[in-house]
């Protein structure tokens, strides 16, 4: 079993606490992505795991092993950065290989092993080239197949897409979830770009300034955030938000002539924030907002509009009728996809 659990996980640089006693336990199989924005303490925790960094307070397991103390090639996991850091003067074959040579694995065994990896990840024409002759995808495969051939419990990854075209990186991402159903093993993989979260994941830890704000599956997350940092974080284009009043006939919001039912923890005369996805707004001619600038991606386009209070916000077009810079908009919304927020805390209204 390689479930991995994080028991009041704290780290420490000096006097300064980066990561704040986190509680996280991670299936065994499981995909696993931590998102956040820079400096969230996402790939600190991930080398906590791997036991790059020290853990300052608290325990990490895998599977029933306390690793919390052990050395990084003792704890049963493999890493892939987002820099491939292959051996230049080294084979595709020799650096998925290296590894093992280096901890005396017979040569039967190893070829074998990289054999496999290069079946999976569809490596068998590049096996005698250098790094010098592959595009970044591959490298970055390569990268990959050298932590398959170790046969580890957990898979980390560190941003591997990073440094990939737009192009490649949905190529990769569509190999990653690919890799993952084919063999199975637990990964837990960091990105800032919470597109790939919600397309890899099995489960979303959403982190902010060292602390867990909502652990959940992706569309758990999309459809019931805790809190208005995880509703604007989760989601693209990102959830809109407009202050509202909460009045005896329900929220009226700022700038739009919209009344929305009031949620039942609210009290009459209480500011809110109201959050709106552009996905789920419907647009009318005519209306209070003018159109600043219209994005067309083909299929779809975003509309940036300004509220006569000066609110920004963004609608999703779809159809043949796209609206242009200039033109005047209404917007109205069904009630159930409506989220309110305390203004203060942020914390979710229900």
């Amino acid at each position: 079993m390689s479930q991995v659990t994080l028991n009041g996980a704290i780290k420490r640089y000096g006097e300064v606490q980066v990561i704040h006693g986190l509680d996280l336990a991670i299936d065994d199989g499981e995909f696993c992505v931590f998102v956040g924005p820079s400096g969230c303490g996402k790939s600190t925790l991930l080398r906590m795991v791997a036991g790059l960094e020290d853990t300052s307070s608290g325990t990490i397991q895998i599977g029933d092993r306390d690793v919390t103390r052990l050395d990084p090639a003792e704890r049963g996991v493999a890493m892939v950065f987002q820099t491939y850091a292959l051996y230049p003067h080294m084979t595709v074959e020799e650096n998925m290989g290296f590894g093992l040579k280096m901890n005396r694995h017979p040569k039967a065994e190893i070829r074998a092993k990289v054999a496999e990896a290069s079946r999976i990840l569809k490596l068998d024409p590049y096996l005698k080239r250098k790094p010098a002759a592959l595009s970044g995808g591959q490298r970055q495969r390569v990268s990959i197949g050298r932590a398959i051939v170790r046969g580890p419990e957990v898979f980390l990854f560190d941003e591997p897409l990073s440094n990939l075209d737009a192009e490649l990186r949905v190529e990769m991402r569509v190999e990653i979830a690919r890799l993952h159903k084919e063999i199975g093993a637990t990964m837990i993989y960091v990105t800032h770009d919470q597109v790939e979260a919600m397309t890899l994941a099995d489960k979303i830890v959403v982190l902010r300034a060292g602390h867990i704000e909502q652990v959940g599956a992706p569309m758990d997350l999309y459809r019931n955030p805790d809190n208005r940092f995880v509703a604007g974080f989760i989601g693209s284009p990102a959830m809109n938000f407009l202050p509202g009043t909460v009045t005896p006939q329900g929220v009226t919001v700022a700038g739009l002539d919209l009344t929305v039912p009031a949620p039942a923890s609210a009290r009459p005369g209480m500011a809110v924030d109201v959050g709106l996805r552009p996905e789920h707004l419907t647009v009318t001619q005519g209306g209070p907002l003018t159109v600043d600038l219209s994005e067309s991606l083909g299929g779809v386009s975003y509309a940036h509009l300004v509220t006569p209070t000066g609110e920004k916000m963004v609608v999703e077009e779809r159809g043949e009728t796209r609206s242009r810079s200039g033109d005047r908009l209404g917007v109205s919304i069904a009630p159930e996809h409506v989220f309110f927020f305390d203004s203060e805390t942020g914390a979710r209204l229900r």
